[in-house]
């Protein structure tokens, strides 16, 4: 479960409560349907040799994806696919096209600055050969900032088929600490200090995350721990002094970990607002995040957030900054649980799509 993954699993839960039949097809070590809190989940056999070796998630598919991609596209009104980076949504693309099924796409990232230039050339050539059509069909592409949507518009996305959708975050599972009891009840519980400040990264553990970043940034001197939550390769991790690593971590236990927690850093690249962001700022978290161009549409200041540029001496300095000032790390929290409530939410978010999708059909 990664970040798009996540706001796949919000959207069919949060739609099928309004009434919507959903289907997702997605990948499994094995395949077959299941349903899932109501929602019916489609699993194609695939393999991740992919990311185990070169830290890139792209699964390789059996060739039953396209069998099952022509059915539920039959069986369904609207076609939704989330990013045009992976064979799952050339299957889903084509298949809409061959059974005229109206097609949407949420398009979460860009051109990703990954340390391998073969990785690099592939997103070029993927994008080109089969980003390009699918974006150029969709009755509506998505876009969560301004980087990408840039990035779409490159790719031939029509202009009146662009909209900027943010995503959604559950107010009520990532919601602030109620005091120090429980701060301390969930740091004993996942062994991190009780009196050490915490600053917190959730995230994949790959390099644009930036979670070395982090690790160079911190001194040792430092009078803050860095706890890291999410999978990946943990062994630049390991043996470090003030450093925890918590691994993969349901929504349900990382919510408490935000909690426990009194700073969220993120100093990743060409994602823009990351969905642990504003789980973050739900949970009364302050942020500070790489100083992103793609951030403009949501009009965060310094009150919420500190954007950073994404290098060692800054993301530093800032930590530092806020580590040693209680009272503004409590004050940008209270600021960013109001903006995630105020302007976050799988409903807000839900109802706008389910607009989009009858505007589709009606195309």
């Amino acid at each position: 479960m990664g970040g798009i993954e996540n706001v796949v699993r919000n959207e069919a839960l949060h739609l099928t409560r309004l009434g919507a039949d959903v289907t997702v097809l997605t990948s499994g070590d094995r395949g077959g349907t299941s349903e899932e809190d109501g929602v019916r989940v489609v699993r194609v056999g695939a393999s991740n040799a992919v990311e185990r070796r070169a830290g890139v998630p792209f699964p390789l598919f059996s060739p039953a994806l396209l069998s099952a991609a022509l059915r539920w596209a039959r069986h369904a009104d609207v076609v939704h696919v989330h990013d045009c980076l992976y064979a799952s949504s050339w299957a889903a693309g084509l298949a809409a096209a061959v059974t005229r099924t109206p097609t949407v796409v949420t398009q979460h990232v860009g051109l990703v600055a990954h340390p391998s230039a073969l990785v690099r050339a592939v997103q070029h050539v993927v994008y080109a050969l089969a980003g390009r059509p699918q974006l150029r069909r969709a009755h509506r592409v998505f876009t969560v900032n301004a980087d990408v949507a840039a990035f779409v518009r490159r790719l031939g996305a029509a202009a009146d088929a662009h909209r900027h959708l943010a995503n959604g975050v559950d107010t009520e599972l990532f919601r602030p600490s109620t005091g120090p009891a429980q701060r301390a009840a969930v740091r004993a519980r996942f062994g991190l200090p009780a009196e050490r400040t915490l600053v917190l990264f959730a995230g994949r553990l790959v390099p644009k995350k930036g979670y070395g970043l982090l690790l160079e940034a911190r001194s040792p001197e430092a009078a803050y721990d860095l706890v890291f939550a999410g999978d990946g390769d943990g062994g630049a991790l390991a043996g470090r002094p003030g450093v925890h690593h918590l691994g993969a971590l349901s929504s349900e236990d990382l919510a408490e970990v935000y909690r426990a927690c009194d700073v969220f850093a993120l100093p990743s690249t060409a994602e823009g607002f990351p969905l642990t962001v504003q789980e973050a700022m739900a949970s009364g978290l302050p942020v500070v995040t790489t100083d992103d161009p793609g951030y403009a549409p949501y009009g965060l200041d310094h009150e919420v957030a500190l954007l950073v540029p994404r290098e060692t001496p800054a993301l530093r300095a800032a930590l530092d900054a806020l580590v040693a000032d209680p009272l503004r790390r409590a004050s940008m929290g209270t600021a960013a649980r109001a903006l995630a409530v105020n302007s976050f939410g799988w409903e807000r978010h839900v109802t706008a799509l389910l607009g989009h999708y009858r505007d589709s059909l009606r195309g």
